[in-house]
Formats: C-alpha cells, sequence, structure tokens
C-alpha cells in the first residue's frame, strides 16, 4: 500500500487504519495484541484510539482501549517508530458523568487534561493525531438529521479556543497534527478559517462515517475537504457489520443473529442509526449486488470506500485476526463503472439511512 499525506500535515499513512474502539470489550487484551501484531506484520502504519473506547461506551471501560495500546507498545517498543497514532478527546459527555463528570462543554483545560491523560495510558510522549471526538456545539450528528439553531449554546467554549487548546499541545510538543470528527462543513472551514487567521494548527483530518448506507459525506463535505485540503478518515466503512451480510437472512433482533455480532450483542447499539430497519434493507440491496458480482458483502463494501477520491484511509474495525486479514485482502478490489452507477441508483432510491 502506497502512504498517503493527511492534509498538509508531515504524517504520511497507509490507505487502511486499524481501528481499536473493540479492544477491551469484544476483544481481550491477548487478542487486541495479536491483532496488532498481525497489523503491523502486514504494513499497516496507522492506527486510530480514543479516550472514551471501548464501544459501547461506559465507565468500566473508558480508556481500556488506550491502556491495552500502551501495554502493547511497552513490549513491542520499536513499534512505535513505524506507527502514526492517531487518539481523540470526548465531545461534550452529555449522558456519560465518567467522562469529566458529564460535562457539556470542552474547554482548553478539558483538551489539555485529556491528552495528558491519553498519553499516560498510551505509553508515548507524543500523539502523531489528536482528534476532537465530536463537535462541543450542536450539530447534526450520530444519527441526528437537521440542524437546530434552538439547541445551540453560545456558552460553550468557542472553535478558537478549543483551537488554541490543539495549539498549546502541538507547540509543546505532545501532538504532532490535529484533526476533526464526526464535524460538518461548517466547522470544517470555520477551523481552518481561524487556524490561517491566527497562525494557529490547520487540521489534517476530519474522522466521520462513510459507507454504501452513509455517503452523506458527499452531499458537501467532501467539496469543502478537497478545497481546503482536508482529508477524509472513513469510519465505519461496513456499516457496524450490516454490510458484511452478517444480517441478511436474520435479522439484528432475531435470536437466530450471529452472537458476537456488534448489533445484535448490544441493544444500546440497535439503537441507533445502524439498527434502522431502513439501513438494514438497503444493506441487503448492496450485499446481494455484491454477490450477483462475483464478491462477498465485506470485500464489495471495503472496495468502495478504498477505491473513492474522497477517501485517504479507510479504518477498519475488526474481533480478530481473520476479520483482520479479509479487510486487508479486500484491498486492491475494484469496482467497475457499470458496478458503481448500479451502486448509485441504488443510493438515489433508498438514500442515506444510515446518516
Amino acid at each position: 500500500m502506497n502512504k498517503v499525506q493527511l492534509g498538509s500535515s508531515d504524517l504520511h499513512v497507509t490507505p487502511v487504519c486499524l481501528g481499536t474502539m473493540t479492544f477491551g470489550e469484544q476483544v481481550s487484551e491477548a487478542d487486541a495484541h495479536a491483532i496488532l501484531d498481525r497489523s503491523l506484520s502486514r504494513g499497516v502504519n496507522f492506527i486510530d484510539a480514543a479516550e472514551m473506547y471501548s464501544v459501547p461506551a461506559r465507565a468500566e471501560t473508558f480508556g481500556a482501549t488506550e491502556t491495552i495500546l500502551g501495554n502493547w507498545f511497552a513490549k513491542h517498543p520499536a513499534a512505535r517508530q513505524q506507527l502514526v497514532v492517531a487518539t481523540k478527546v470526548a465531545g461534550p459527555a452529555r449522558g456519560m458523568p465518567w467522562i469529566r463528570n458529564g460535562s457539556t462543554d470542552l474547554t482548553a483545560a478539558d483538551i489539555e487534561g485529556a491528552c495528558n491523560d491519553s498519553l499516560k495510558r498510551l505509553q508515548i510522549e507524543t500523539i502523531d493525531l489528536y482528534q476532537i471526538h465530536w463537535p462541543a456545539r450542536h450539530v447534526p450528528a450520530f444519527g441526528m438529521v437537521y440542524f437546530d439553531p434552538t439547541k445551540d449554546n453560545p456558552a460553550v467554549s468557542s472553535i478558537h479556543t478549543q483551537l488554541e487548546a490543539l495549539g498549546h499541545l502541538v507547540k509543546a510538543g505532545k501532538v504532532r497534527a490535529i484533526g476533526l470528527s464526526n464535524e460538518t462543513p461548517f466547522g470544517v472551514h470555520e477551523f481552518v478559517r481561524l487556524a490561517d487567521q491566527h497562525g494557529l494548527p490547520r487540521v489534517a483530518t476530519v474522522q466521520n462515517p462513510y459507507c454504501l448506507i452513509n455517503r452523506t459525506v458527499e452531499n458537501g463535505l467532501d467539496e469543502t475537504m478537497h478545497r481546503l485540503g482536508v482529508s477524509l478518515l472513513a469510519y465505519s466503512p461496513l456499516g457496524f457489520g450490516l454490510l458484511t451480510g452478517k444480517y441478511d437472512d436474520t435479522g439484528i433482533d432475531s435470536p437466530d443473529a450471529p452472537k458476537e455480532g456488534r448489533m445484535a450483542k448490544y441493544e444500546s447499539m440497535r439503537k441507533q442509526r445502524w439498527g434502522r430497519t431502513e439501513s438494514l434493507a438497503a444493506a441487503r440491496r448492496y450485499n446481494a449486488l455484491a454477490r450477483a458480482n462475483g464478491m462477498s458483502p465485506t470485500q464489495f463494501a471495503l472496495a468502495f470506500c478504498y477505491t473513492k477520491w474522497q477517501v485517504a484511509s479507510t479504518i477498519i474495525g475488526v474481533t480478530s485476526v481473520a476479520q483482520l486479514d479479509e479487510d486487508l485482502d479486500a484491498y486492491g478490489t475494484t469496482l467497475s463503472p457499470e458496478v458503481l452507477a448500479e451502486i448509485d441508483k441504488i443510493r438515489w432510491e433508498l438514500r442515506d439511512p444510515a446518516l
């Protein structure tokens, strides 16, 4: 895999990134370390984490993923020099009192404190890419469809304040580059505009959902990022497992659904955008199209992300070495213009049900 540059930063990463949010919940530490070993041996140089992981988020596993990664780095110190390490500071922690006591803000002190804590758990001196996991301001994200100005809270820390805090971390050598996640075109533009205006670090990346059942990135965010030189990190390329075909026959609520499947295992996740009836119905259409063209649904869905011009790196989340190999083996698969046209026909009919 040829490496790609993230934004205007000095970070160069593989176009496939190992996501780690399953580590510490679905994946034990020993199995996580085996996955990390295999990923590194196969040439992946990019891993992504977050302070709030494992998922589903709960007090007992807050920070568990970073701790598991830190223990692996302690055992393999040379690996640190080969990897680009990304993690995230949680946004306002509504409904999660174990994160900053459920604060509804993201202050400069919050950002600095979270970064210091992540560095300790990761057992590293510098985070290569430090991202804001979700905005402090009200935005339509995580399944919310519309922006509602009545829910805006002018008292939360401004984008400028957050950017200054990130700039202090870069200046202190704790962070190399910065990024955003679950952002909107407005947010990306404001972070870039204020960085250029005040001589602060420019965001290198935005990590947003992008897959066959959620292509909302293409509703204007892709133009914003292209023109501003910001790279997309695509998460949930398999639609939380819906695009693997594992739920095609059973659905996600059936007693016959795969027991270890994330959607079947965790009721809280079935209540999210990926658990909508419309999301599974759309996934089944794409999965059928994959099979009709001689591909597995997983190979098909990943090929879509791997080959789109909008995507700099696709974040894959796995629970086993076998899944990791399957996802990496899909790299290099291409989709014909005719198949891409069929994909667009389905999207025109069903839109983005998991937005």
